[in-house]
């Protein structure tokens, strides 16, 4: 008997320290900068890349079929382009989550995204034969000497082809605002390259990105190193990232989410909703196309997308935000996923447009809905930033 007890405490023994050391070695079992890294990399691949590569492409179509526009003004094309230009301007706003990077340190958010539109330089603009002769000579890839934020972008094309919420009358746009409008759009398009190019890398997007780069004379790698941004985030904490730690890399997509809660309910939606002076009143995104809802709306999903782990198609919740918090502290990841929730619904709620309805007092529901959303973001990184 004492032997087989003797026999039956070495295979108990035995049997415990295979099954330690399965543990140990269970690839399930994920390190803390191992699910950081992996929510990292789900953040790179599959939110920002594929949105600022449909943005690049659908901003390069717009160019293409403005200048076919203006080589042949029709009303059938001029409704084409206003359907790639809210294409395009639907990506835009579904990227506002993370405008850190390359969209803030080469200054691309406020060169493609000012408004309101200044009407007063436009027309001097339009009335400049030197200066159109010069952006016609541009063929839509460098923006002409002078032009300021407020007549470049999409608000600057929105304000030429749109009127009241839909496409102007094709009769009512004139040759010098159909130049004006391709060599913008060649602008704009050569900045959503370098949104691209920037987060993917050079190997990951169509060759011409980095030949439009190097003809413009842009950098797009961080601080003018060897990492793409997607690349920098995805090695964040180790050597060559700007970020010392896989941690601070998730704490950048939180504030990323809560600047642009903050900004779409105390500046999109409360500055016009509240304000009482003209320049508050006039500060409405998107008037032209009267698409500031939708605008709203999409911005609300970017951080839908980033937190849950992806966009629509292309998700991955264990590779999320979203898991990662709710593991540290359900309580408050069901928070932030309701309050993303009730952000959305109370958007959706607002009359339409914007631009007509800007006092509706469920606009202030929708701009309070997006502060509380910007706090329990901000609960969120707390719990991320002390474990």
């Amino acid at each position: 008997m004492k032997s087989i007890f003797k026999t039956l405490a070495v295979v108990l023994a035995a049997t415990l320290t295979l099954a330690s050391c399965s543990k140990d070695d269970d690839s399930d079992v994920m390190t803390t900068d191992q699910k950081a890294a992996a929510i990292a990399e789900q953040f790179v691949d599959h939110t920002v890349v594929p949105t600022y590569k449909a943005l690049a492409a659908n901003t390069e179509q717009l160019v293409e079929q403005l200048a076919a526009l203006k080589a042949n003004p029709t009303q059938s094309g001029l409704n084409a382009v206003c359907e790639k230009f809210l294409a395009a301007r639907e990506q835009w706003e579904k990227s506002e989550a993370f405008l850190f990077g390359p969209a803030s340190n080469f200054g691309i958010d406020p060169h493609i995204d000012s408004w309101p539109l200044d009407a007063d330089r436009f027309d001097a603009l339009m009335s400049n034969a030197n200066q159109l002769a010069q952006l016609d000579g541009q063929d839509g890839d460098i923006v002409a000497n002078g032009l300021e934020t407020t007549l470049l972008g999409f608000h600057g094309l929105e304000y030429v082809l749109f009127a009241n919420g839909a496409p102007k009358n094709i009769s009512d746009i004139t040759a010098s605002q159909l130049t004006y409008a391709v060599a913008v759009a060649g602008d704009l398009r050569n900045c959503c390259y370098r949104l691209a190019i920037s987060w993917a890398g050079d190997d990951n997007v169509p060759a011409h990105y980095a030949e439009k780069m190097e003809e413009c004379e842009w950098e797009y790698t961080v601080g003018g190193g060897n990492y793409s941004y997607g690349e920098n985030m995805k090695n964040a904490g180790k050597a060559g990232s700007i970020y010392p730690s896989s941690k601070a890399a998730l704490l950048e997509i939180i504030q990323g989410c809560m600047d642009i809660a903050d900004e779409v309910g105390t500046q999109k939606i409360g500055r016009p909703y509240e304000g009482t002076s003209d320049e508050d009143i006039h500060y409405i995104e998107s008037p032209y196309s009267q698409k500031s809802v939708e605008d709203f709306y999409d911005n609300i999903l970017s951080i839908q997308n980033a937190y849950m782990g992806g966009n629509e198609g292309q998700r991955d919740e264990s590779r999320s935000l979203h898991s990662y918090v709710k593991e540290l502290n359900a309580s408050v990841d069901t928070e932030v996923r309701e309050a993303i929730a009730a952000a959305l619904a109370a958007i959706d709620a607002m009359p339409r447009p914007f631009v007509n309805n800007r006092t509706d007092e469920r606009n202030g529901v929708a701009a309070q809905a997006c502060a509380t959303l910007s706090e329990k973001l901000e609960k969120a990184g707390e719990v991320i930033r002390e474990n």
